[in-house]
């Protein structure tokens, strides 16, 4: 390995490196966050949690075409009293831990906090917009910078964790958004969510090829829009950024971070590159630093403002 400096600080958070495995990937036991740390992750994401169990979406519900994937999940999970206990002794993980809640009122997102609480999650993330399913997040998804606040703010009222606010990339004042989710206690900004949705059809068969028929737009698709997103949260916040959207190569996360990301999600790019992605990413991008003059990561960030 060589001897730049990957590691950065998040909120209060140290990671060893910029990568977090993105929600919805990986993210639904503890064992499997284990092997997503092992395999180099800087921190981890579990899959979202609501309030009741859901079964979510009928198969199929991802897809790839030329341009990325499609998926329609439908948020299933186990609920919250299920997934406290499967995400109990987080230590054994070995890097930050962050829980992914979701609701469809803001007392929902506020009681799944609650009702985790007992784990040692090292921050809460809240996406207030899906693409792929109906309800959740539902006002926020309309780019309502009241509906943000309130949900933030009822959430800031539960933990005294960092709070990351997820947005949705199809939110045209998507900064106004943002400052909403800053003014009512957020400490960083997860920009971004699946855009559309999309729709994919077997035109032999007629039919969508998935089974709810439209989904979120995720991988090579979502990045520009995302580096886009990024660069304009990073002149209208003064909280770190999350940058998400077809990350899977260490030159991706660095455009990410020089559009003014502290950090990188990556969750595709598990499905293209391998559970080894993070390393391979981290990789990729020690070596572009050295190549480049640069030996601390954080000297990448906002570069592309300077």
């Amino acid at each position: 390995m060589t001897s730049v400096d990957l590691s950065i600080q998040l909120c209060n958070l140290t990671l060893r490196n910029p990568t977090i495995l993105a929600s919805g990937i990986l993210g639904t036991t503890k064992a499997l966050l284990k092997r997503v740390a092992g395999n180099g992750a800087g921190a981890v994401t579990i899959k979202s949690v609501s309030r009741e169990p859901r079964e979510g979406h009928k198969n199929p519900t991802v897809i790839t075409f030329e341009g990325g994937m499609l998926n329609a999940v439908g948020y299933s999970n186990p609920g919250v009293d299920a997934a406290a206990r499967e995400f109990s002794c987080l230590q054994e993980v070995n890097a930050p831990v962050i829980a992914s809640v979701i609701g469809t009122q803001k007392e929902d997102f506020a009681r799944v906090v609650e009702g985790l609480s007992g784990a040692k999650f090292s921050a809460i993330e809240i996406p207030l917009s899906c693409p792929h399913t109906p309800g959740f997040g539902l006002l926020a998804g309309q780019g309502t910078p009241e509906a943000t606040f309130a949900i933030t703010s009822e959430v800031r009222k539960i933990t005294q964790l960092p709070i990351f606010v997820k947005l949705s990339p199809n939110i045209p004042e998507i900064c106004t958004i943002a400052k909403a989710a800053e003014d009512a206690g957020a400490n960083a900004i997860t920009a971004v969510n699946s855009m559309g949705p999309g729709m994919v059809i077997n035109i032999e068969a007629k039919k969508p090829v998935l089974d709810f028929k439209v989904g979120g737009v995720t991988g090579d698709a979502l990045r520009p829009i995302a580096v886009r997103c990024v660069f304009d949260l990073y002149k209208a916040v003064k909280i770190p950024i999350i940058g998400v959207g077809g990350i899977s190569t260490g030159r991706h996360a660095i455009e990410m971070m020089m559009a003014g990301a502290s950090a990188v999600g990556i969750g595709t790019g598990v499905y293209y590159r391998g559970i080894e992605v993070f390393k391979k990413v981290c990789e990729e991008m020690a070596q572009w630093m050295e190549e480049n003059g640069f030996d601390k990561v954080n000297k990448i960030i906002g570069a592309v403002h300077d």
